[in-house]
């Protein structure tokens, strides 16, 4: 039985190590998403992956050397990291919720807002010195530049990611005949340089936290997914390691008092 649990515990440990796999990917694949540029997000899932990816390993190798003492420390960490886990989908969803643009008549674009978002979403992408290092790895990914070559035709039958729509033009309300200040303060920001272009707009802000939104969805789908599977690894878990446990305080190779055959037939007499 000792060696069945520890083979149990030893392979529960080798999937969770598999699954702080597609964590750590999903977090990579935000920061290296030419789309989004932002990167407070995904940091706390690629640090949460990491995490499991070392416990998952100290537990195997606890497992496979027969240590009880680090599978019980492996068993109380991940409690901790299932509970993290949790609280950081439920945040994303919290956060990531409010969101969203809105049709823009006869286009088939959206254009977004950034009131729209959650003020904790707001507060980070207002930091000045958090927008330039966003809106420089936008000039570099060059977004807008998939978009100059478009003709008046283009912008109304094709459609355009959050940032497209947000960075590379001004808003579809903007008429540059009317009077300036009755029009949104955005149209005011906008200039034809392709290194201004309308990356100072709150509607670069909104269209970068859009794909921020949309993203954050996506992971936290699979976190519920990990969340599941996670809690089930759990339980077994600890069934194994109370068996191991158990089996650890009879150890085979007590000795116990046997009378010998030769008093039987001795005493008898």
């Amino acid at each position: 039985m000792s060696r069945f649990s520890n083979t149990l515990i030893g392979f529960l440990n080798l999937l969770t190590l598999l699954v702080s796999i597609p964590i750590i990917g999903g977090g990579l694949w935000m920061a290296r998403s030419t789309a989004t540029c932002e990167s407070f997000l995904q940091r706390p899932l690629m640090v949460l992956g990491f995490v499991i990816l070392l416990i998952s390993l100290a537990g195997f190798i606890g497992a496979c050397f027969h240590v009880v003492w680090a599978l019980w420390v492996y068993l109380v960490v991940m409690l901790f990291l299932i509970t993290a886990l949790l609280a950081m989908t439920v945040f994303g969803f919290v956060v990531a919720g409010p969101g969203g643009g809105v049709e823009v008549p006869g286009r088939n674009y959206r254009e977004y807002h950034l009131q729209s978002y959650s003020p904790w979403l707001r507060k980070r992408i207002e930091n000045p010195d958090y927008w330039m290092t966003i809106r420089s790895c936008i000039l570099g990914s060059k977004t807008c530049s998939k978009i100059v070559m478009w003709t008046p035709v283009d912008y109304l039958t094709r459609d355009m990611s959050p940032i497209q729509s947000g960075c590379c033009k001004p808003l579809t309300s903007c008429n540059y005949e009317a009077p300036m200040m009755t029009q949104d303060p955005d149209c005011y920001k906008w200039n034809n340089d392709p290194s201004v272009l309308c990356y100072e707009c709150d509607s670069c802000k909104a269209g970068v936290l859009e794909d921020v939104r949309r993203d954050w969805h996506k992971l936290s789908i699979l976190n519920i997914v990990m969340v599941m599977l996670l809690i089930g690894i759990y339980c077994i878990g600890c069934c194994a390691f109370q068996n191991a446990k158990r089996d650890d305080s009879y150890p085979s190779n007590r000795m116990y008092k046997v009378r010998p055959k030769w008093n039987f037939y001795s005493g008898g007499r």
